[in-house]
Order: C-alpha cells, then sequence, then structure tokens
C-alpha cells in the first residue's frame, strides 16, 4: 500500500491549495457593489463587481455591440470611461485609433469593474433589446448560405435599413458557454415581428455550425439589437452597393426599404459577385426588382465561370468589373458613395477602386465586422 501514499499525499496537497487559492481570490477580488453611472446620470446601475463591463452591463439591460460575443476579437463593444482606470490594455489598443485612445475611448470587454465607473454610451443604445425570438423558417439559398427567419412574437424590433443583429448561441457539443454573433439583417424594416438573417458556413465557426448544423424550424432562439450605423444617406448621389456572398443581406433590405418608402430619385447600381453560378442566389428577385424600377442596376458578376454555368454576364473579380462601370458606363464625373458588405479584403480593394475613381472615403460606407 506504500505506493499509493506519495500520489494520495499530492492529490490532497493539490486540493487542498485549490481550495485556499479560491477562498484568497474570493477575499482579494471581493470588489463588492459598484455604481455605474451612464450618461451623466441617465442611467445608474448598481452591480457586484469583478466582472467585465460588457457582461454587467447586459444583465441590467444595457446592450453594446459585440460582434465577438465579448472574446475581445471585433473591437466593436466601444465606450467612453470617464473615470480613470489606468492605462490601455494591450488587447484594446489594436481595435483603437489614437484619438479614440486619447478621448477615453475602451473596449468593454477588457473592462473589469473594480469601483465606480461614470461611462458615456450612445443614445441610441438604451433602445436595443434582446428578443426571445423562434425560427419559422430555415432555406438553403445556396450550398453554403442559409436564409433564416425569426419570429419575435408580441414584441416589435424598429430598425433601419442595413442594421445588424446580434444571435445568441447556446452551448452544444464541446462549447460550454453561450456565444454571440453579428448578422445583417435581410429584412425589411417595415416588418416589425420578424428578422431575417443570411447566414454562411464558416469552417469551424461556432455560431454558423450550430445554425447550420443544429438549429430546426420552432427552436428558440435568442436576438439581440438592433446595432449599427450602415444605412443609406440621405443624398442625392449614386448609390455604388458592392457584395458577395451573405453580404447580400442589408442590401436586401436597403432596396426593398427603398421601393416601399417610395424613393425613386437616386440611381441604384448592385455588383455582385460570386465565384461560380452556384454560389449566385436571388438572381431572380434583384433581376425582377431592375426591371420594375428604372432606377435599380444589378450587376452580377463571376470570377471564376464553370463550363456547366453557360453564364453570359460580367466576369472578373468584382472590384474589376465595378472599375470598368464607373469608368466606361456610369461615369467617373458623376457624384457617388459607395455601400460595401463583405470580407476586409474585398472592402478594402472596393476603397481602392472608388478613391481611385475620385470617390472620398467619407462618402464610402460599411460595418466594422463585415
Amino acid at each position: 500500500m506504500s505506493f499509493l501514499i506519495a500520489p494520495l499525499t499530492i492529490a490532497c496537497l493539490s486540493a487542498v491549495l485549490a481550495a485556499l487559492i479560491a477562498v484568497i481570490d474570493r477575499i482579494v477580488n471581493n470588489y463588492g457593489e459598484c455604481q455605474i453611472d451612464i450618461n451623466n446620470g441617465t442611467k445608474v446601475l448598481t452591480v457586484k463587481g469583478g466582472e467585465p463591463l460588457l457582461s454587467l452591463l447586459s444583465s441590467e439591460g444595457i446592450y453594446l455591440p459585440s460582434a465577438c460575443g465579448g472574446k475581445g476579437s471585433c473591437g466593436a463593444c466601444k465606450c467612453q470611461v470617464e473615470t480613470d482606470i489606468g492605462p490601455h490594455l494591450p488587447t484594446e489598443t489594436p481595435y483603437l485609433t489614437k484619438e479614440e485612445i486619447k478621448d477615453k475611448i475602451r473596449l468593454s470587454c477588457q473592462v473589469k469593474v473594480k469601483s465606480d465607473l461614470s461611462i458615456n454610451i450612445p443614445e441610441e443604445l438604451f433602445n436595443v433589446k434582446q428578443f426571445d425570438a423562434t425560427v419559422v423558417s430555415i432555406k438553403d439559398v445556396t450550398y453554403d448560405i442559409k436564409e433564416v427567419v425569426f419570429d419575435l412574437g408580441d414584441e416589435t424590433i424598429t430598425f433601419h435599413s442595413g442594421m445588424y443583429i446580434q444571435i445568441v448561441v447556446p452551448p452544444y457539443d464541446k462549447i460550454k458557454g453561450t456565444t454571440q454573433r453579428a448578422y445583417s439583417m435581410s429584412s425589411r424594416p417595415l416588418d416589425h415581428n420578424r428578422v431575417e438573417l443570411l447566414i454562411r458556413l464558416v469552417p469551424g465557426g461556432i455560431a454558423t455550425t450550430y445554425v447550420h448544423e443544429h438549429l430546426k424550424e420552432g427552436d428558440k432562439m435568442g436576438l439581440v439589437g438592433p446595432f449599427g450605423d450602415f444605412r443609406r444617406s440621405s443624398t442625392d448621389s449614386i448609390m455604388l452597393c458592392v457584395a458577395g456572398g451573405s453580404g447580400m443581406a442589408p442590401f436586401k433590405s436597403i432596396l426593398h426599404d427603398m421601393i416601399d418608402s417610395n424613393i425613386t430619385h437616386r440611381d441604384v447600381w448592385y455588383f455582385f459577385g460570386a465565384r461560380s453560378l452556384r454560389d449566385m442566389f436571388y438572381m431572380d428577385e434583384m433581376y425582377a426588382m431592375a426591371k420594375e424600377n428604372p432606377w435599380f442596376h444589378f450587376v452580377p458578376a463571376l470570377s471564376e465561370p464553370q463550363p456547366e454555368d453557360n453564364w453570359t454576364g460580367e466576369t472578373g473579380l468584382i472590384t474589376d468589373v465595378l472599375d470598368r462601370f464607373i469608368k466606361n458606363t456610369i461615369g467617373a464625373d458623376k457624384d457617388m458613395e459607395g455601400y460595401l458588405c463583405g470580407s476586409p479584403g474585398m472592402i478594402n480593394a472596393c476603397n481602392n477602386v472608388m478613391t481611385g475613381n475620385g470617390i472620398p472615403l467619407e462618402k464610402i460606407y460599411y460595418d466594422s465586422f463585415a
């Protein structure tokens, strides 16, 4: 039995040490009750300290945007912290400009509440809600993109076309906690009881894997929103819209909103890029919309059309197609604005094409999470 004494001794010591660490942690890190003053007394919250500011705010019904669900990888959950809480962390600075750092902007997911705080957030965030939604429809629009429609029951949502919402993914398989991810809404703003999303499968993605492999019609899912500043401006400038894949979502919402609101005084050029025909969707709807509305021009393009596609439309990278149309069809001398939804690489390439054709960066719009 002597050979068991050493392992048992080590196990007992480890258990005692773990218990001691837990006790010390509760004593040392017991920050007690803390007050969070929001917007100079507009709201004052009393919370238990020791948790990230983002999660404490959400537990009190104040939702800041968080495309990554508080993992510190999106930079969306910004707020101004008036209280001196020390220097910015290395996990914050990559997402903040020099001006934002000077203005005391912080990432709320990286700020641990240890004492009373005074913060400022945009007023519209007081209108953000969490919805207990029901999945009423799931459709495959391509081999890797699903159209998911949620019913909000007795709740209603008010949003501008182009805004996004965060889905709350429950624990599943090896995923132990809840996860939030942001998706642009493709719904009509006048439909206040439903939310439609286009969700593309990302290999290894926590949220997209859940939606594509686990979510079923009739399931409940939390939605948090609306968020975002991406929306149609009120100018008369020509709108150059560029997207690919699930980037279709905000433009479907914007276009239907313009039709529903009888906004017909400005031209809209919509450039939609895909690799091959199997990546294209909503083609009939877009073509029908263009036929019925002379101000709308739909330009789909394939970068790698397959022989079986029998494609007769535009070919090449969507940025090259965009450049050709600006120079040869629309006219680079026209007053234009850019609207983008896609990967960071596509957005950067479109920025280069548009600025190269005289469109200033301040007239090119997109959401940073896209």
